[in-house]
Formats: structure tokens, sequence, C-alpha cells
């Protein structure tokens, strides 16, 4: 016959309290050894007894959860929420448990701070020496040096860390109304696109420089800011601008409107060098009438900057010798030779 832990507990008391009903002159102090006897028994100690191991996995795929395209915490395998109670009858454990899963999404917050957000992490103090205990915030690049706008959010206290407004609220309902990421991207998005910072660094700072030769190179998303600049200050950069190396550049002329001067421009002094299997400076056909698309020696996006960092700075050497002589520039490369009329 098997007995609870809880029936040991109760046996002494039941027996302790049919004495005190046959007692007579001694009943007080029987009560106060009743007293003393339950206030030396450590009833979170004999939990700990009767619960499994506070062994947590440390990962979110360990607790068999993730966040879903709506930033919701959900089981990998029922696709259900979070559950708390998932060990019943053992209050202590579950809050262990949870706790657990709490340093795991405090974590991943701070991920997401550093890799969506592009915030930095800075400790502090900033002069604190190894021996000092040390803290840290979260800022921007430009959080120091934009004239315009600062914006500083400050959490509760509690187990809510930087980035958090609420643990609870991230793992039961989702991201948006846990996470101070929401307002971090709606601050970046009123500072400006990438498109409307490119025209205020032409005009504030590259249109006043000195110099007679300005290359470009431009990434990604950097080549659709680069003609969105050219569409809004296309006499500038035309006078300005000698030579612009894309990189796995996504921009469209056909998308942004750019004008048929505009492409006739970029087919002269423009070159993309694309994610390609090919060798480097193959030509790659292009279905649009703007640049020459050349490969980058390789089908890593990432790193077609890099790949093609020899040709891009042979190309601008060929186009500053072009311009002192008033020739176009052509790309060339030891057994191929690119002319832009195979467009």
């Amino acid at each position: 016959m098997s007995i609870s832990l809880s029936s040991l507990i109760l046996l002494p008391i039941w027996i302790s309290m049919a004495q005190i009903q046959q007692g007579g002159p001694d009943e007080n102090e029987k009560t106060t050894a009743l007293k003393d006897l339950l206030s030396r028994i450590d009833l979170d100690e004999l939990m700990k007894k009767d619960e499994p191991p506070l062994d947590f996995p440390d990962t979110l795929e360990g607790f068999e959860y993730a966040f879903n395209e709506k930033g919701q915490l959900r089981h990998i395998k029922t696709g259900e929420p979070f559950v708390f109670n998932y060990r019943e009858d053992l209050h202590r454990w579950n809050q262990k448990r949870y706790e657990a899963l709490g340093e795991i999404i405090t974590k991943y917050v701070y991920e997401l701070l550093e890799k969506d957000c592009n915030l930095k992490k800075i400790s502090i103090p900033v002069d604190a020496t190894e021996s000092e205990p040390k803290s840290f915030i979260f800022m921007s690049d430009d959080a120091l040096t934009n004239p315009q706008k600062l914006m500083v959010l400050i959490h509760g206290s509690g187990v809510v860390r930087a980035g958090q407004w609420a643990r609870r609220l991230i793992i039961n309902e989702d991201l948006d109304s846990g996470t101070q990421i929401p307002f971090i991207k709606r601050a970046v998005d009123e500072n400006g696109s990438p498109e409307e910072h490119a025209v205020y660094v032409w005009d504030h700072f590259i249109a006043q420089s000195a110099a007679e030769n300005v290359f470009f190179v431009a990434h990604s998303y950097g080549g659709l800011a680069f003609v969105e600049l050219m569409i809004q200050r296309e006499a500038d950069v035309k006078s300005k601008v000698t030579a612009v190396a894309l990189t796995d550049s996504v921009h469209n002329v056909w998308h942004q409107e750019a004008g048929k001067t505009i492409r006739e421009w970029m087919r002269e002094n423009c070159c993309n060098w694309v994610s390609s299997s090919e060798p480097l400076d193959t030509s790659v056909e292009s279905m649009l009438p703007d640049c020459p698309r050349v490969s980058a020696g390789t089908d890593r996006h990432e790193l077609t900057s890099w790949k093609s960092f020899p040709s891009i700075f042979k190309f601008f050497t060929e186009a500053s010798e072009a311009k002192t002589s008033s020739l176009k520039p052509t790309l060339t490369r030891r057994s191929h030779r690119i002319k832009h009329e195979e467009l």
C-alpha cells in the first residue's frame, strides 16, 4: 500500500488534535506544542523531495518552443501557446521552468536588438576596471551624432531587461506587446528611409566635397538607394560621380521609374557585380536596360562586395583615366572584355 507524503504530514497532526479533544487542564500547553510542531515543518523542503530535478533546457528548441511569423511563442509540435502548469501539483517546479524559459527569452530579445534593430551593446560604466561590476545599454550608431532626434527607452524593475516591457507578455502574448522593438523600429523609420538618408548625405556632405572624382560602391538595397539619388539629383550626380560599382544590387529602373537619360548614364558609368557561379567578371545576362551585369565570382550574396574587390578598383582606375582623356570606361578581364554594346 502506497502512502503519499501528504498523509505522513497529516497523521501526527490528527493524533495531536485527538489528544487535545480528550484533554483537560493541559489543553493550552498541548495547543502550544502543536503550533510549535507545525512551525518546524519546512513545507518548501518537503515539496522539493517530491519534484523532478530543476534541470531545464538552455535553448528555445530544447523547450520545444519557437516564435512564429506573428511573434507569438508556440509549441513546435502542437502549435499551442505556452503552458505554465506543465506538471500538475508542482507549482514550484513549474515556476522554475517558467523562469528558465524567461532567461532564454531575454537572450533572444538581445539578439533581435542587435540583428533586427541594428543596435550596439555598450558596456557601462565606460571607464570600469576589470574588477568592477558592469552593466550595458543598447544604442543606435547615430545616437550621439543625430542632430534632430534622440529617443530613450527605460523599462521597469523586476525580471524585465533591456528591450522588454513585460516578460509575461512576450511569453503569453507576442513580441510586439512585450518588447520595445516596435518603438525602436518606428523611431528608425521616422528618422528617414535609406533613400532619404542618401539624398541628405549627398546634399550636406558629398556635394560639398572638393573631390574631382567621386566613386560609389553600393551593395544590395544600397543600389536602390543610389538609383533614387540619381532620380532626385540627376544633374548633380552626373557632374560629380565618375563611376559606380554595384554589388548584387536590388534596384529596378522600371519600378523606380528612372528616366531614359539616367538609364543611359548608368550603362556608361555603372557595373553590377552579381552573385553567380561563373568566374569573376564573366558577363551575366540582364533583362533590364541599365548597367552591365558581371559575375562577382561567388554565388553568396553577402560575399559579392569582397570577391569583386580587385575588379571594382580596376574599374574605378579605368573610369578615372577615361574621364581624364575624355573617353568612356570599359571593364576588361584577362580572357574576356565586356562591351556596353552587348546589352
